[in-house]
């Protein structure tokens, strides 16, 4: 199995529509700079063409890459995530391939401006595999899958949205797909600038987290956020079309964030690409349900679910 790999993305309006959604396996999104989302994809079954734009870490998020060890790109960082991938970037938490260390992996662009132009590709991706001292072999994925659900029992219709500071995030389940597929602010129709494919997920999970100040000396400049990361919270995991509330959980660095329904079982996942909309607490998050449709009463006879 090809080692897992986890590029820090951008989010600001400048950066849209960004390279690299369509070949990832999970999508993390969660608030940064004073709410401000950022992006994290994480790559293992497919190499992607173009990646980018490439930005900085944050300590948040390598916890959620070190739940696969995965090798970690980015483009320097907050001062305490600089100062984890210094003591734990080489494989101990994750394997760090910072652009300042391995430039050669990535370039910048012309067609827009520093710093929303550093890009990269999934085979100088690759490469950084076997640099930073990590290697491809047998890898434990932390949730469990299943195939799609018939088409007679996926709901027709439903939605979810979301809103950050800097972007509202709407997915519009589609019965056909199994999809749901993406709209955010500035593009509406969220599109993979390298593929021109519609970003539609199998699964979106989103889940609520304590989100406060950074004290790292520079927040009346840089207003970083820090993140509860490790606990548990309120979740909604979405699947099938159908959306059930549950809980996430996470005991340390390096477990993984679970997710689990009411009764406190692990959920199921579609086979396919995950979204995860970290959100904080105070976030208004809105789900409509889809109907279920009876196909012996006749397209499009439907009853609520």
């Amino acid at each position: 199995m090809r080692h897992p790999i986890a590029v820090m993305i951008d989010d600001l309006s400048p950066a849209r529509p960004q390279s690299g959604f369509s070949a990832a396996s999970i999508v993390w999104q969660a608030p940064a700079e004073g709410g401000i989302p950022r992006y994290m994809m994480v790559f293992q079954e497919n190499i992607p063409s173009d990646v980018g734009p490439v930005r900085s870490s944050r300590y948040y998020y390598i916890a959620w890459a070190a739940e696969l060890r995965a090798v970690y790109a980015h483009a320097g960082g907050s001062p305490q995530a600089l100062a984890t991938l210094q003591s734990q970037g080489n494989g101990k938490l994750v394997f760090n391939a910072d652009e300042f260390r391995w430039g050669g992996s990535f370039r910048r662009i012309t067609t827009r401006f520093s710093p929303h132009n550093l890009y990269t590709t999934g085979k100088q991706l690759r490469s950084l595999v076997t640099a930073t001292g990590a290697a491809d072999g047998q890898i434990k994925w932390p949730w469990t899958f299943a195939p799609d659900a018939p088409l007679a029992d996926r709901p027709l219709g439903g939605r979810i949205q979301v809103s950050y500071l800097a972007n509202a995030v709407r997915y519009d389940y589609d019965r056909v797909t199994n999809t749901y597929l993406r709209s955010v602010t500035t593009e509406k129709r969220q599109i993979d600038a390298a593929t021109k494919q519609r970003v539609a997920p199998k699964n979106v999970i989103v889940m609520l987290m304590q989100f406060g100040p950074l004290n790292d000396g520079e927040y009346a400049k840089k207003h970083r956020l820090e993140a509860q990361v490790i606990g548990s919270g309120k979740a909604w995991i979405s699947t099938n079309g159908v959306t059930i509330q549950g809980t996430w959980r996470k005991t340390s660095l390096k477990a993984p964030t679970q997710f689990y329904d009411r009764s406190g079982n692990p959920v199921t996942l579609t086979v396919g690409q995950t979204f995860v909309q970290v959100m904080k607490t105070t976030d208004v998050v809105k789900f409509v349900a889809g109907t279920l449709v009876r196909e012996a009463d006749g397209w499009p006879g439907a009853r609520p679910i």
